[in-house]
């Protein structure tokens, strides 16, 4: 069974400030650091480090920077399915204040003009029972495309729909489980109570929805009717950013190795807690190491 990660991979750029800064006003960075990101990079690396077979499908620049990530990438898995547009690769720029709370913009023009689906590539290499995870950063016609063409090959397909379209909603006919912070499930039900945006997002069509609640872990929800809260372990957080990709990523690896749902919640709401207690986006990432400790303790309580 193979995770196939569709997304977009970036250059990070990261500013550590006291405080984010008034409309006008500029700041002095205590630091700043580049790296890889892009949600779609930063899933397909936390799921690598679970031991799932990945395959990274997302678009880079003709440019120094598309060298660069594709060799950052080439550390944890499998690079050489990018595809190289004549565009300079993507680039973000986050900030993160002394909470740990962040800012980020980026720009994607590799992101929006990548279609998976335009040379056959993609539909051709899902094989029944893979999983396809897939994001908000591509056009969201590309994205119903992939996942209509993953779910007719016989994948599982988990939606992550970050960052939410303006105007569009996601078709969730084609989605397997949903994974939503509680913003976006508020967004895209009408409804501040996890618990009820997650039934709602289930009758709109997805098999199931988990809702991420930052320090308070995660709720796990079932066509039965069935909801799950798992709590997430209390640590100091340094920086949240990327702290949602890597809940996602592992979560579709630990899925891959046959793990169980509700304990592929409780490791992936565990491997993001790791995450935010550290800076930067992937570099915040539990290692394989730390992954395979996450993943035996947590299967071994659950026995």
């Amino acid at each position: 069974m193979r995770v196939h990660v569709v997304g977009n991979v970036c250059v990070d750029t990261t500013f550590q400030l006291g405080r984010f800064p008034q409309p006008g006003e500029t700041l002095n960075a205590s630091s700043h650091v580049d790296g890889l990101g892009g949600k779609g990079a930063n899933q397909a690396v936390a799921a690598a480090r679970t031991g799932a077979d990945v395959r990274f499908h997302a678009a880079i620049g003709d440019d120094t920077a598309g060298l660069w990530i594709r060799e950052r990438l080439s550390r944890d898995l499998d690079a050489s399915h990018l595809t190289v547009l004549a565009l300079p690769s993507d680039r973000s720029t986050i900030i993160v204040d002394v909470r740990g709370e962040n800012l980020i913009v980026t720009g994607a023009s590799c992101a929006a003009a990548f279609d998976p689906l335009a040379d056959g590539g993609f539909a051709t290499s899902i094989e029944h029972g893979d999983i396809v995870v897939m994001q908000g950063n591509l056009l969201p016609d590309v994205t119903t495309s992939c996942l209509q063409a993953a779910r007719s090959a016989g994948a599982m397909t988990i939606l992550n729909p970050s960052p939410l379209a303006v105007g569009s909603t996601p078709c969730m006919d084609a989605v397997s489980l949903a994974v939503v912070n509680a913003g976006e499930a508020e967004q895209l039900t009408g409804t501040g109570d996890a618990a009820a945006a997650a039934r709602e997002l289930i009758r709109q069509g997805t098999e199931g929805t988990i809702v991420t609640l930052g320090a308070a872990g995660c709720l796990v929800a079932d066509r039965e009717g069935r909801i799950d809260r798992f709590a997430a372990p209390k640590v100091d957080v340094v920086d949240t950013s990327g702290a949602g990709d890597v809940f996602c990523g592992c979560l579709a690896g630990c899925l891959a190795a046959g793990i169980s749902l509700a304990a592929a919640a409780r490791i992936a709401v565990r491997a993001a807690a790791i995450s935010v207690g550290r800076p930067g986006t992937l570099g915040s990432c539990p290692d394989r190491q730390e992954m395979k400790i996450l993943m035996e303790t947590t299967e071994a309580e659950t026995a």
